[in-house]
């Protein structure tokens, strides 16, 4: 599957559940296992700020936990969904801070917006846009948040050297993510629906680590990691019973991680933007 069509297909899957009912509680708690993007979802039911009409279970981890957001910042969430992690950041940065959403579903950002304007915020937008060609100006962020949504598209180069280039100089990121260790079958990897899941777009944790070092990030840290199992009642959909048995005994590793870097300024050259330099 090339690039454009994996992005198609995130676009319309994510789009279709944000014009599904609200009904997660459920899939929260782990009972709707045929749906492979429930199988994560971190509790955000006792966080400040959280809000049960944008809380599509769709995350992998909590970015805000490590993402040392302070009053006054202003904030973005890459992928931002229905605004869940929004409005939690919104919560940490106060009524002088700012928080920016990013979404190339207009579904998502419809039901955002409205999420949004239920509560009375103004100091929240939210904007249709690529993350890997973000419309934000240069230097301009003091922390970057996302949420298992880096593994969905293809390019991470491109999205780190983006979130890169939109943060101030000494700012920082937290993404949740997913990322493998081993190597998953052929029929998992070429799965539409693993795509959308979290699971065929993830690519090893060294590569990933790399990557965020290949931008130009320092202090990488990965402050939590959290095995992610696929009950066999959705792998019996792409593997048959030997296939199945020799996933089990390979044990390929998918993991979600919360990764912490920073945009620490190397030299005078560029003001922090060391991707400019020749």
């Amino acid at each position: 599957m090339d690039r454009q069509k994996i992005k198609e297909l995130v676009k319309e899957k994510y789009s279709e559940i944000a014009l599904q009912e609200t009904e997660t509680s459920c899939c929260s708690s782990g009972c709707c296992s045929t749906e492979v993007y429930n199988i994560m979802s971190e509790d955000y039911s006792q966080l400040d700020g959280y809000n049960s009409d944008a809380d599509l279970g769709l995350g992998c981890g909590l970015p805000t936990e490590f993402a040392r957001i302070e009053k006054g910042d202003t904030v973005l969430d890459l992928g931002s969904g229905a605004g869940n992690d929004c409005f939690i950041a919104l919560e940490e940065t106060g009524e002088n801070g700012k928080v920016i959403g990013v979404d190339f579903s207009e579904t998502m950002l419809e039901k955002a917006k409205e999420n949004a304007k239920k509560r009375g915020y103004t100091n929240i937008s939210f904007l249709l846009g690529d993350i890997e060609d973000l419309p934000i100006e240069d230097n301009s962020i003091d922390v970057v948040i996302s949420n298992c949504v880096l593994n969905l598209l293809p390019s991470k180069d491109k999205i780190f050297n983006e979130i890169f280039r939109v943060l101030k100089p000494d700012a920082h990121f937290c993404v949740s993510d997913v990322v493998i260790i081993g190597n998953l079958p052929d029929k998992i990897k070429e799965a539409a629906e693993m795509y959308v899941g979290c699971i065929s777009g993830a690519i090893q944790k060294a590569d990933y680590l790399k990557e965020i070092l290949r931008a130009g990030f320092s202090n990488i840290i990965v402050e939590k990691e959290k095995p992610i199992f696929i009950p066999d009642d959705i792998l019996v959909k792409y593997l048959n019973s030997e296939e199945l048995e020799r996933f089990k005994i390979d044990k390929p590793r998918i993991i979600s991680i919360t990764v912490t870097g920073e945009k620490t300024p190397s030299c005078d050259c560029c003001d922090g933007d060391c991707n400019s330099c020749s």
